[in-house]
């Protein structure tokens, strides 16, 4: 049957009907979906996993035990299993396994921009790469037949565009492989040095294998037209180019990605007058066609930065862009906001009042950056908050602790916030960690964690008790507060920047987005009663505005929350 499928949902049918009977992931914009549409598959087990390194760890058990399996991440989080990567690589599999990685040229919702290619070439993992929903399907697929043919995890890599856009996909019925037999092999899977040493050429003449695989595999493939430009490209890369120049140009699309072929692209070369090389951000394919003694034109042309269009394509090729339609009228910029009613609002602005140093983390509360609050001071990686804050006191001391804190969400503390924690009580710095429980996965669209009690189904679930979890890690002071009382959270963040041991501050209140939470009727603003201070704005909240002097509410944005209430010293904000 023919249908519609964004990239993602086609990864999600492309393991249903290869036989992938266990799939563990940590969702991240943009490979969230794969795992969300797999989970609609009842033939398999699907997980979210407290982050990338124990989902890569439980699909390497799960493929060691004879069944397929597959994981799934963002480019960011392949930082995170890069270390039972290396290992696994030289390890090898029994039945199937894949690594899907998305990247986010552009960054729309990352903190860098990363080309996790440079992952396959570094632990010598075969990585396929498809351009749209209809191979990411087939590529899928085929990924398992590499992967058990050649004794090697793979690398499906996914990017923004091609994980969520839609084409045309073909779907047929499951596959149901038998579970192979595990035979116990220390040699092969128990990585201490000895047996490490004799498993690493195995994997350089795997790789050499799969060089020969690489020139003549489907995956890659020639398109012969205008032999007066040749262009070598991949992914969402080949698209633009196609769109752009049709017949026009001679092409070489590469699906297979890593290792990537010499004969094909020497004989390829031959054929083509001027040869370019188009790919989004890191220069790969033309580092590897430099080697090759080619004369090739690419990154001295196209960006190593940010997402390429078919009017950048059409531009750094020298041909005319058509002029995009615009409207006639300025577009106000809209930048990013918390929500209303988002129960993290109330503890940054406490923060921000009280002019603390905050060292931040990722999720939608990094939004707290963001003016009016701008009540956060340094953001790196998941989890990094309280190992910062940490370090910050211990070189400032006294100077900072009672100044600064740290923020982190739930299921980011469960991602990898648990170990800066256990440091802290360790290493007794006076630091105060404010863990914001919205009792949910915000950023990545609502997605469990361990803290919820119900698994990726909805079915109930092991739910971890953060009180209790903070009390046993060393942590005698524990508090929780309601981030819609100001009074309590100004309360409660002066009390623990006093006290003279580590602290923890719960601030738990459910996402304002969640569809079990009751929001109260829209507030209203009295307009006699307004002054027209601007008080009520410092809040940031997108459901406040000024309008001929005096403030407003939007009753169709509004929860009902009561936040700016409490800042309104005239009561003129009324329920």
């Amino acid at each position: 049957m023919k249908q519609l499928m964004i990239g993602n949902a086609a990864v999600a049918r492309g393991l249903y009907e290869a036989g992938c009977g266990v799939a563990s992931s940590y969702p991240g914009t943009p490979s969230t979906e794969i795992t969300e549409e797999a989970a609609k598959y009842d033939e398999i087990y699907c997980e979210w996993a407290p982050n990338e390194k124990v989902a890569l760890e439980v699909a390497f058990g799960a493929a060691v035990a004879g069944k397929r399996s597959f994981c799934g991440m963002k480019h960011v989080g392949l930082n995170v299993a890069a270390d039972p990567l290396f290992t696994i690589s030289y390890t090898g599999i029994n039945a199937g396994m894949i690594i899907g990685v998305a990247d986010d040229a552009g960054m729309h919702s990352s903190q860098n921009e990363q080309d996790s290619r440079h992952y396959a070439i570094a632990a010598k993992v075969p990585m396929l790469e498809p351009s749209d929903s209809a191979e990411a399907l087939a590529f899928t697929k085929i990924a398992y037949e590499i992967s058990e043919k050649y004794d090697t995890p793979v690398f499906m890599k996914m990017c923004t565009r091609v994980a969520h856009s839609q084409s045309l996909v073909e779907t047929s019925e499951r596959v149901e492989p038998a579970l192979k037999e595990y035979k116990k092999d220390i040699a092969k899977y128990v990585m201490m040095p000895a047996n490490a040493k004799r498993r690493h050429p195995i994997v350089e003449q795997r790789t050499r294998d799969l060089i020969a695989y690489a020139e003549t595999t489907p995956l890659n493939r020639v398109e012969m037209g205008d032999t007066k430009i040749g262009i070598i490209t991949s992914s969402t890369s080949y698209q633009y180019v196609k769109e752009v120049f049709g017949d026009n140009a001679s092409v070489l699309k590469l699906g297979l990605i890593n290792p990537l072929p010499e004969k094909l692209i020497l004989d390829f070369a031959q054929k083509v007058d001027k040869l370019f090389i188009i790919e989004e951000l890191d220069d790969i394919i033309e580092s590897h066609c430099k080697k090759l003694g080619l004369d090739v034109t690419g990154k001295d042309v196209f960006p190593l930065e940010d997402e390429f269009s078919q009017n950048l394509v059409a531009e750094k090729m020298g041909i005319p862009v058509e002029e995009s339609l615009t409207l006639d009228e300025n577009i106000p910029v809209r930048p990013p906001v918390m929500c209303a009613g988002c129960p993290h609002r109330g503890m940054f602005y406490t923060l921000s009042k009280n002019k603390c140093t905050v060292m931040g983390d990722i999720g939608c509360y990094t939004l707290g950056a963001v003016a009016p609050l701008s009540a956060i001071d340094v953001t790196a990686c998941m989890g990094a908050s309280i190992s910062s804050i940490h370090g910050f006191n211990k070189a400032r001391g006294e100077e900072s602790e009672g100044k600064t804190v740290a923020v982190i969400g739930d299921s980011t503390f469960m991602h990898s916030g648990m170990t800066g924690l256990a440091n802290i009580a360790y290493n007794m710095s006076n630091s105060t960690v404010i863990i914001l429980d919205n009792s949910i996965t915000g950023m990545t669209g609502h997605q469990q964690n361990p803290t919820t009690g119900y698994n990726i189904k909805g079915d109930p679930a092991g739910k971890i008790n953060l009180e209790a979890l903070c009390k046993a890690m060393g942590f005698n002071r524990v508090r929780v507060v309601d981030p819609y009382d100001l009074e309590a959270c100004d309360k409660a963040v002066k009390e623990e920047l006093a006290a003279a041991e580590p602290s923890v501050i719960i601030s738990r209140r459910p996402c304002a987005l969640l569809k079990y939470v009751e929001v109260k009727p829209p507030l209203n603003v009295d307009k006699d009663k307004c002054k027209g201070c601007k008080m009520c704005m410092k809040l940031g909240c997108p459901a406040i505005s000024i309008k001929g002097g005096k403030a407003q509410i939007d009753n169709t944005l509004c929860v009902g929350c009561g936040v700016c209430k409490q800042l309104c010293k005239f009561d003129a904000i009324t329920e």
